[in-house]
């Protein structure tokens, strides 16, 4: 589904990030990238979401070249194929959880028939994660844990190809962080979706089905966990 081919990214101050990289991934892929900070992962989520750019190399999305895209097609790249999971939930303030949640559906100009359909799709989810009594409280009345399940289903609500989540419990205690972890495994088995996971912890990554460390610009693959 999605191919890097010899990605290379290099900044002023840190030198070069990503050395030649590449990595194939197949539909309903798990897949969890290590290392230090400053290592590259950030920057790695940023390039396959379109983000950011390589100074060489090509990105296949289906086959196709996603890379020379203009920033319309960019955006509609990320709308249509990408969700988004962050440290920090950026949530927005003034919205409730529910506003919040269907915030990237309104992008989406869908027909009439099919945004409602979305909707209660979304608010299933909401039931499936925990979340749905919380639909008209604001982020500052939830938890930690409970946004970054919003910020999850948000994620969802297009119907992504692929999750690329950067150190999603890196701002959690250690049981939200599990249940985060837990429920991220759930929705790349329930949804078949793909999932792409920078974090520092162990813990999360022993969840994915495939680790790699990311060291000096290159991804090194890690023995492969029992499940």
């Amino acid at each position: 589904m999605l191919e890097l081919r010899y990605i290379t990214k290099s900044f002023h101050q840190r030198g070069i990030v990503l050395n030649g990289l590449s990595l194939k991934v197949n539909e309903g892929d798990s897949i969890s990238i290590a290392g230090p900070s400053g290592s590259g992962k950030t920057t790695l989520l940023n390039i396959i979401g379109l983000l950011d750019k390589p100074e060489s190399g090509d990105i296949l999305f289906r086959g196709v070249s996603i890379l020379e895209y203009d920033q319309d097609r960019s955006a509609l790249y990320r709308n249509q194929n990408v969700g988004f999971v962050f440290q920090e939930h950026l949530l927005l303030p003034y919205l409730t959880i529910r506003e919040n949640i269907l915030l990237p559906l309104l992008a989406s100009e869908l027909p009439g028939d099919e945004y409602k359909k979305r909707v209660n799709e979304a608010m299933g989810m909401m039931g499936n994660t925990g979340i749905i009594d919380l639909a008209d409280k604001y982020p500052d009345q939830i938890s930690g844990g409970e946004a970054q399940r919003a910020t999850l289903v948000r994620a969802l609500v297009n119907k992504p190809s692929i999750i690329l989540a950067d150190e999603p419990t890196g701002s959690l205690d250690r049981k939200n962080a599990e249940n985060l972890g837990d429920l991220l495994v759930r929705m790349n088995d329930e949804y078949g979706i793909t999932l792409i996971v920078a974090t520092h912890s162990r813990d999360l990554a022993d969840k994915m089905k495939m680790r790699f460390n990311l060291s000096e610009g290159k991804l090194m693959p890690l023995a492969a966990i029992q499940k």
